[in-house]
């Protein structure tokens, strides 16, 4: 069973193969929902400063019935800290809206701040500077784990080439007909492991007829399949949901793709258009405020429909 399964980092810690991803899952819910999926099996929470979510992630940790050494935390620093000061800073706070005394992993949320996400400037300073924060944290025994995310060929030999503690993940975004193989390939040869946010696409893969026909195939959902997808590219899949029936199926994952399959999978039509999530940078759009706000706004509609 994949829950039971894990990586091995490269300083040697054990990492669950499967996660719970917990953006736009509120504060408020995030406790149950942690709950629930510790519950099902799982025993990898992933959350972040940016999802202002963290005081109900870590409710959830310590109050479902697990002992704390049994869980898996990831949160991330949140991109706009390009300092040590600020960086040092905000890993003790996100100890403190965790309320834990460790966290298993924490990773830089992005090379760029949202507001310049894909812009010509890769912040390389700043980047040395919040990694050096996170060095002396793993160093004082608050990180278990410190790592990446979103970061670009570029951005990992920025701080590979300065630092004294080498990264041991990133987690970018990774699914069926977007597979940046490049990267993928040049982050396991540095012995990173590779995370993949968003294994379904936000959901519009969903809307793919030939992924659909593939699902039916194997006689699987399509998350399912989006998940078997990435764990059998060697990396690690993160899908969020709220609902326990999902989240459970999300995790029965006993079946293999053949290799034919796997290539036709890869090889699909990129997607272009990730829906109302276009505008977020990570799906290529530009940070545009009223944008945001008004999908932020749409989300939290859709919750009460």
């Amino acid at each position: 069973m994949i829950l039971e399964e894990s990586y091995t980092l490269s300083n040697g810690v054990e990492i669950p193969k499967l996660g719970l991803g917990t953006w736009f899952i509120s504060n408020k819910d995030a406790e149950q929902v942690v709950k629930e999926a510790v519950k099902i099996g799982y025993r990898h929470i992933d959350t972040a400063q940016a999802y202002r979510n963290e005081s109900g992630v870590g409710d959830g940790v310590r109050n479902c019935g697990v002992k704390r050494e049994e869980l898996f935390v990831t949160t991330k620093l949140d991109a706009g800290k390009k300092s040590y000061q600020e960086a040092a800073v905000s890993i003790d706070k996100s100890l403190e809206k965790l309320g834990l005394d460790y966290i298993d992993l924490m990773i830089i949320h992005s090379p760029q701040p949202w507001s310049k996400f894909g812009g010509d400037d890769r912040y390389f300073e700043g980047n040395r500077e919040a990694w050096r924060a996170l060095e002396e944290a793993y160093k004082a025994g608050k990180l278990r784990a410190i790592g990446l995310s979103n970061f670009e060929k570029e951005d990992i030999d920025n701080i590979l080439e300065n630092c004294s503690i080498k990264p041991m993940v990133n987690q970018i975004l990774a699914h069926i007909s977007n597979t940046p193989e490049e990267l993928i390939q040049y982050t396991k040869e540095k012995d990173i492991l590779v995370e993949a946010y968003s294994p379904i696409g936000h959901g519009e893969l969903f809307k793919n007829e030939k992924i659909k026909e593939m699902a039916e195939k194997y006689n699987v959902s399509i998350p399912q399949l989006c998940i078997r997808y990435d764990l059998q590219l060697g990396l690690l899949p993160l899908p969020k949901s709220e609902n326990p029936e999902h989240i459970k199926s999300n995790a029965e994952v006993d079946f293999t793709i053949s290799k034919e399959d796997m290539e036709i999978l890869k090889n699909m039509e990129a997607i272009e258009d990730y829906g109302a999530a276009s505008i977020m940078p990570v799906y290529g759009g530009g940070f545009d405020l009223k944008s945001i706000i008004s999908y932020i706004f749409q989300r939290i509609a859709s919750i009460f429909r």
